[in-house]
């Protein structure tokens, strides 16, 4: 934060015995629990004026600062790539993520990505997410299309994640998934957890699993495949492509879930069709719709819808 000040809490006895980043979690839903995991152990939150871990147990009457620090340095090499812009102003802007376009840089990546593409158009970005994050409220996968929407500064990022955290934020997809499903719309209210063994992998888990809520209607169907509608009432990693597999229903062109699906596509169909959210500066209502990109199309032709 640009004054410096440390956000102080009093934990009281309903959120005793609770971890350190989980407390934090609950009352910060603007920060995500990886970087409040990673402000503990650089020593930018102190318990009773102490340094701790993520997982010290908080008990009634501990006394919590946490102090944003400094926007580090952004390391990432601007690049002209094309961007499809949906809106943008001072504080936000949306972009129609292109298929095969990774969201911001990582292990083993640090060119290509929509990140390099907005500092190359951006003045300015969001320093909260970190120096690899710049802006980024919230990620689709590689091969997602779709709607994505980009905080330009601090206040825009707090407000945003507040809203992704709080579950008002409307989220609807499209996704073209193997065979015909039974019920023509559903609830899928399944917990996902990281796989066990394929790491790269979540599943429908019981245990340790995390709640996912997705809702889904049919568009129409063909012998072979579904054009379905998804809404989501949460936000889990590959959450729509673990519920729908689940369900038996595999997403076309799914090389991490369902390789023998995956043949005929050059990625998989799922599409970021619609997003809603109000603007974090005027409060007003916005929604956005993102055109199916022209291989979406064909994969729908091919399977005969």
């Amino acid at each position: 934060m640009k004054d410096s000040k440390p956000i102080e809490f009093i934990v009281t006895e309903n959120d005793a015995k609770l971890r350190l980043d989980q407390f934090l979690a609950k009352r910060l839903p603007e920060y995500s629990r990886s970087r409040i995991q990673q402000l503990i152990r650089s020593g930018f939150v102190r318990l009773n004026e102490q340094t701790t871990r993520p997982r010290h147990i908080v008990r009634r009457g501990d006394k919590i600062n946490l102090i944003e620090p400094p926007v580090e340095k952004i390391d990432v090499r601007p690049e002209p790539i094309p961007l499809e812009i949906l809106f943008e102003d001072d504080d936000i802007i949306v972009i129609n993520k292109a298929a095969g376009l990774t969201v911001h840089p990582g292990a083993g990546q640090r060119e290509h990505t929509l990140v390099n593409a907005l500092l190359s158009h951006c003045t300015t970005l969001s320093g909260i997410g970190g120096k690899e994050r710049p802006g980024i409220v919230h990620r689709l996968d590689k091969e997602t299309s779709g709607c994505l929407v980009v905080a330009k500064n601090d206040m825009a990022h707090r407000e945003l994640s507040k809203q992704f955290a709080t579950r008002t934020v409307e989220k609807i997809y499209l996704a073209l998934v193997a065979g015909k499903l039974r019920k023509a719309a559903a609830v899928i209210e399944e917990k996902i957890g990281r796989h066990p063994v394929h790491r790269r992998r979540m599943r429908v888990t019981s245990l340790r699993g995390r709640t996912a809520k997705t809702e889904y209607r049919v568009i129409r169907s063909s012998d072979e495949a579904s054009l379905i509608e998804c809404r989501l009432h949460s936000g889990r990693t590959h959450q729509i492509r673990v519920h729908l597999h689940h369900l038996g229903h595999a997403i076309l062109g799914d090389k991490v879930y369902v390789p023998r699906f995956a043949k005929n596509f050059l990625r998989q169909m799922l599409h970021a069709w619609k997003l809603g959210f109000y603007h974090p500066r005027t409060g007003e209502w916005k929604c956005f719709e993102a055109p199916l990109p022209a291989d979406f199309n064909q994969a729908i032709r091919a399977v005969g819808m």
